[in-house]
């Protein structure tokens, strides 16, 4: 939203903040399925009533009420998909989704209910080519890559796979409405829902740091091609040793949200009282099988063309085709290894607010809310991890039972390779006994929790200047949290079974947050609308956490470390939002719309040479042999509050009719929308230094510039709509192998949807029935990342067109 990454917005559901199964507070919102959603609420500005809001916008997300609609709905809708990628491995290409709704009222409508159920199950096909980051000339200056001359920017891997998999999603909402009179409303809300992903990459990976198992002959590199710019973009590699992996991750969210909102309007003021509750629980399975040709070694010379447009290229001299040559043995990368992340994340709130009439004499302001909201939040995570070892026969051949249809790898030169059911080899031929207590493992695991008061203020103004109405309101925020956060961090130096030692930390801070906003109704249907604000975003929940690695470099008696940050001020800005309307009727409108934020502070990993070490210091045991002094001071790299900075930006929209031009044109219109977003903020994000780079970067999430354009045309039933949304390039946000967050740059995406779609008419016998075909990503545009220049790429990913046909009945 306005440019800027989900760490920025706030997203609610029926007006109360919800939980999330990721490591951040950012929800992610295919976990709801939009058939149970009646409305979305966007606020780009703030309002001192608006609870949890972000600082970029926040969106509420809102189920039916039952007792809004004039009379009984009911709703099935189904739809059945394909992607053009075709079958892979045992995944077919088709999905389906099916929703059904059901709306009532009874008793002469004080008594009203709404329920909805909707399934989906969708395929998981996908195309990829990656490199190893960092592309770097630091192995070939030191004439690590023979072959290569000093100088040559290079990438020490590359790898080719096909993933294939299945996402399913059960979700059903309830409400129950009670409204015996005007004076009393109770509306008791719930939501679940379930998903699981289950997906395999069967890759094809080459590595390039002449490590091939410490067999002779050892990498070269012949026939390079070296761009103008030094950096590598093909040639043939011997002496090295491919692999075929199986990357296996299943992974079950699910997510329960309560709530019950009791509203009553008395004579001079209304009372609104609401408690909510929401928990979400992510578990997740990562497993990966390493297979090689055997008998060790069978060395290879490959040949590797790299292209920033495409696919780059793997041509192998071997054939890595037949699942009887190939073993899990223990490869140049082990013979596996596996993950079980988990986290649990809860939500316990409570709101009390009031409204109350304003005395006639003050003429600008029709009533004023006041009211306090109380809200405690805890997310755990635990992740254990471990080698996946060879079991008691050794090495071995996937059984022909455990074989899958082999994936097609040709989209990177490379022909079909094995795939197999990952988990079933593990059970079968391995051993896997994950645990948390190795020293890297420690911190890994955290609980963070907040609790946060929210007290407001707020008048409303209803008022006329001459021919102009003025509406809107002025108030005020008050916030306080109190954070802390608990985790263990690992002391090599102490005895052994004393090496785990806890640690928790926290903070308490308040902030005032006033806010302004105005609408001024000008004659002829124009809107101008003006706010100010002063606004907040906590920061991202595993920033929070109290987790760290830490030692002492015995030589110099310097300690050093890494982790979270539990004393994280939120960021801080102050904003400004100037937007002009033009209305035609009912029928079309034009808009302009400026925003200003100052951002006061800023969240990002820094590495601090002045890091105090005293608390962790304390009970250090100097290990034998040491004589270099004991430091208490040294460099952590861990998230801090740093400088702000201004970003800015202009929002554009259209949408009207062409009939408006010529009554020719009678059911043709456009839509059109465009962004263009401008920031002096620059961070720094060590733990991303390997993609882009150790130089200060531009805001995460951020396009200088966004398009959205829709030509459809609408009558009679038929409707045709076709949509194209471009954003320029921007630093992205991805979860490594490692299941930690790091930066890429990421190329600028242009995509095309189309629909079509007949709505039978009120006095057919088909009455609300409508049929559709939706094409989805229909010129296949992949997702690109590079490092630093668009010649370095690191991915590039395809997920081919996807067509759907649906149907929708309402009676």
């Amino acid at each position: 939203m306005r440019g800027l990454s989900p760490d920025f917005a706030t997203t609610l559901l029926n007006g109360r903040e919800v939980v999330s199964t990721g490591d951040n507070r950012s929800v992610e919102f295919d976990q709801y399925p939009s058939e149970l959603v009646n409305g979305v609420v966007v606020y780009k500005t703030p309002d001192a009533a608006l609870v949890g809001q972000g600082l970029s916008g926040t969106i509420d997300m809102q189920t039916a009420r039952p007792l809004s609609f004039a009379e009984r709905v009911i709703a099935i809708s189904g739809r059945y998909q394909k992607s053009s990628l075709g079958k892979a491995a045992n995944v077919a290409p088709y999905g389906n989704r099916f929703s059904a709704s059901y709306i009532d009222q009874f008793m002469d409508n004080t008594w009203g209910v709404a329920i909805g159920y909707a399934h989906s199950d969708m395929p998981i096909q996908e195309n990829q080519v990656g490199l190893y980051e960092p592309w770097t000339t630091e192995q070939t200056d030191q004439g690590n890559r023979p072959g290569l001359a000093p100088g040559t920017v290079f990438s020490d891997g590359i790898k080719a796979l096909r993933r294939t998999g299945n996402t399913k999603r059960d979700g059903v909402m309830a409400t129950v409405q009670f409204r015996p009179s005007n004076v009393w409303t109770s509306t008791l809300d719930a939501f679940h829902a379930e998903a699981e992903q289950i997906d395999t990459a069967n890759q094809f990976e080459l590595n390039l740091s002449n490590y091939n198992g410490n067999y002779t002959p050892g990498l070269l590199i012949s026939n390079p091609q070296v761009n103008a710019d030094g950096t590598f973009t093909g040639g043939v590699a011997s002496g090295v040793y491919p692999l075929v992996r199986g990357m296996y991750n299943k992974r079950k969210d699910k997510i329960d949200a309560f709530g019950w909102n009791n509203e009553f309007n008395f004579e001079s003021v209304k009372v609104v009282a609401d408690v909510n509750y929401s928990k979400a629980t992510r578990d997740e399975l990562n497993l990966e099988n390493n297979l090689q040709l055997t008998p060790m070694p069978q060395l290879d010379t490959v040949g590797v063309v790299v292209n920033p447009n495409g696919f780059s290229q793997i041509r192998p001299g071997l054939n890595y085709s037949n699942p009887d040559a190939l073993f899990l043995t223990n490869t140049i990368y082990g013979s596996g290894y596996g993950k079980v992340p988990q986290v649990e994340d809860r939500l316990k709130a409570a709101r009390l607010q009031a409204t109350f009439a304003l005395p006639e004499a003050m003429k600008w302001f029709a009533d004023m809310d006041v009211g306090v909201n109380y809200a405690d939040r805890r997310k755990d995570k635990t992740q254990a991890e471990g080698n996946i070892l060879l079991g008691g026969q050794g090495d071995a051949n996937i059984a022909g039972d455990l074989q899958y249809r082999p994936v097609n790898l040709g989209f990177a030169g490379l022909g079909r390779i094995p795939a197999w059911n990952v988990p079933g080899a593990v059970d079968r031929y391995m051993v896997f006994n994950p645990v948390t207590n190795l020293d890297y493992l420690i911190p890994k695991a955290w609980t963070v929790q907040e609790k946060t008061s929210t007290a407001w203020v707020r008048a409303n103004i209803n008022t006329d200047i001459g021919e102009v109405g003025v509406r809107g309101n002025i108030g005020v925020q008050m916030v306080r949290t109190d954070q802390s956060s608990q985790s263990n961090y690992f002391d090599r130096s102490r005895p052994a079974g004393q090496e785990v030692l806890p640690i928790d930390a926290g903070k308490t801070y308040t902030d005032w947050l006033p806010s302004l906003n105005l609408v001024f109704m000008f004659p002829h249907q124009q809107t101008l609308r003006f706010a100010a604000a002063k606004q907040v975003a906590r920061p991202r929940v595993d920033q929070m956490r109290a987790g760290l690695e830490f030692g002492v470099d015995t030589a110099t008696g310097k300690p050093g470390g890494s982790g979270g940050n539990p004393l994280l001020d939120p960021w801080r800005a102050n904003a400004l939002d100037l937007s002009y309307e033009k209305y035609f009727g009912e029928k079309a409108y034009v808009a302009a719309a400026i925003f200003y934020k100052d951002l006061k502070s800023y969240v990002y990993t820094q590495s601090r040479d002045d890091y105090d070490f005293s608390d962790l210091l304390a009970s250090y045991v100097i290990p034998p042999g040491m004589t270099a002094p004991l430091l208490t001071t040294g460099t952590f790299s861990s998230p801090e509050n740093g400088k702000g900075g201004k970003l800015k930006g202009l929002e554009l929209t259209a949408s009207f009719p062409l009939d408006m031009f010529s009554d020719t044109l009678r059911g043709f219109g456009v839509q059109a929308s465009a962004t263009f977003n401008d920031s002096n903020i620059e961070i720094l994000d060590p733990e991303s230094a390997s993609s882009v780079g150790s130089d200060p970067i531009s805001l995460p999430g951020l396009s200088k510039r966004v398009y959205n354009f829709t030509a459809y045309y609408e009558r009679s039933g038929f409707e045709a709509r076709v949509s194209q949304r471009r954003r320029s390039d921007f630093i992205g946000e991805i979860g490594n192998f490692n299941g930690n967050r790091t930066l890429r740059y990421v190329v600028g995406e242009n995509v095309t949807d189309a629909q079509i779609s007949y709505t039978f008419a009120d006095d057919s016998s088909l009455h609300g029935l409508t049929l559709l075909l939706q094409g989805s990503n229909l010129t296949n545009e992949p997702y690109r990342t590079y490092a630093g220049t668009k010649d370095r790429p690191l991915e590039y990913i395809e997920w081919g067109r996807t067509y759907m046909l649906g149907v929708n009945y309402k009676f």
